[in-house]
């Protein structure tokens, strides 16, 4: 570990990676990302079942922005179904509704996720133009029946609500995302080269003939890395919230916490990836062949709803995809543990098994 430490404070050009690029990447991505979305799942709080409700739903699931999940019996159960994630959206429709619409004053209410933007606005627009398409279908009819024009008022009306980013801010939701990219690029791609520069030094032979067991050294390599991501972290953070004015909402303890988590199982991937590599260029190409589909499935840049089911699936593979989540949940939303355990599980069980396969990997190497 201490051998680690003097190589890395050594090697300039790796400071200044350490310190230069995430500010760089903060900025130059900070102001950049944007996209559309549709498939948008949404839950329905439907309390006036009858036909009238069920012919709104039926519009609102075959327009193919909204991706209608399941039910709620509740405004709380509501809002712990978007407060976890597993909806973006929901639909309120009053009790009365189908008095309401007849008598010409009906109100449906959609409630929307504002921590994706991107999301968000697409959801404004789709659900407002669904029911203004409804509304003039249903007064093109009552002035058919009574031979009138079409000065009547709107017999419905649709109320709009976002949750966690009212102002729909791009960066509020790129940010937080762009914090865990920084640090998975950062610490992937400096742990990768890590015994690979030993092997061309040379002086891999003098860490074999040690009394150190594999583990112990992948653990040896591995230990200064963490200090630094975790100054990244707390880097990048600072960043975030004195620059760009983005507060964190929830708990810091519990995402430095969850942070170590993912960072072991990044790290982990890194070692993993300089015990196979022959050479710096191999390094290099593997790291950056498990980057880009990282950034591009896991969510931070293109929405996993928009994705095909199977594109979406390989999603869960990557670290990143329950990490943005962690990230945006507790910056943005503010939630805590009991909405992120599921995700802190699976960076937990990645992190170890990564680093158990590190270290068997270069048990094969010293036979």
């Amino acid at each position: 570990m201490v051998k680690e430490v003097r190589q890395i404070v050594r090697d300039k050009a790796t400071l200044a990676i350490i310190f230069v690029m995430p500010i760089m990447m903060l900025f130059i991505f900070g102001y950049a990302v944007s996209t559309d979305v549709d498939q948008i799942p949404t839950v329905v709080f439907n309390q006036d079942p009858g036909p009238s409700s069920r012919y709104l739903l039926e519009r609102f699931s075959n327009s193919g922005y909204f991706r209608l999940e399941g039910s709620a019996g509740s405004l709380a159960e509501v809002r712990s179904l978007i407060d976890s994630g597993k909806m973006r959206a929901a639909l309120v429709i009053p009790p009365d509704y189908a008095n309401l619409l007849q008598a010409g004053d009906a109100q449906v209410q959609l409630l929307i996720d504002g921590s994706d933007p991107l999301l968000a606005r697409s959801a404004l627009s789709a659900g407002g133009a669904i029911v203004q398409a409804y509304a003039v279908e249903i007064l093109q009819e009552k002035a058919s029946r009574a031979g009138l024009g079409m000065a009547l008022a709107p017999p419905l009306e649709l109320r709009t609500r976002v949750w966690f980013n009212p102002n729909l801010e791009s960066l509020r939701f790129n940010l937080p995302g762009l914090v865990g990219v920084v640090l998975q690029n950062i610490t992937i791609l400096l742990t990768a080269f890590a015994l690979v520069r030993e092997r061309e030094l040379g002086t891999i032979e003098q860490l074999i003939v040690t009394p150190i067991k594999p583990m112990e050294l992948v653990l040896g390599k591995l230990i200064p890395y963490v200090v630094i991501a975790f100054i990244e972290v707390g880097l990048t953070l600072a960043v975030t919230a004195l620059w760009f004015g983005i507060a964190i909402a929830g708990s810091i303890t519990l995402l430095l916490s969850i942070s170590f988590l993912f960072l072991i199982g990044a790290l982990g991937i890194g070692l993993l990836i300089s015990t196979v590599a022959q050479n710096q260029l191999q390094a290099m190409q593997m790291t950056f062949a498990f980057l880009l589909p990282s950034i591009l499935l896991s969510g931070f840049i293109f929405p996993r709803e928009a994705m095909p089911a199977p594109v979406s699936a390989l999603g869960y593979a990557i670290p990143l995809t329950y990490f943005l989540q962690v990230l945006r949940g507790i910056i943005v939303k503010g939630v805590g543990f009991m909405y992120l355990w599921r995700e802190t599980l699976l960076l937990g069980v990645y992190g170890l098994g990564i680093l158990l396969l590190a270290a068997a990997r270069f048990r094969k190497r010293l036979d």
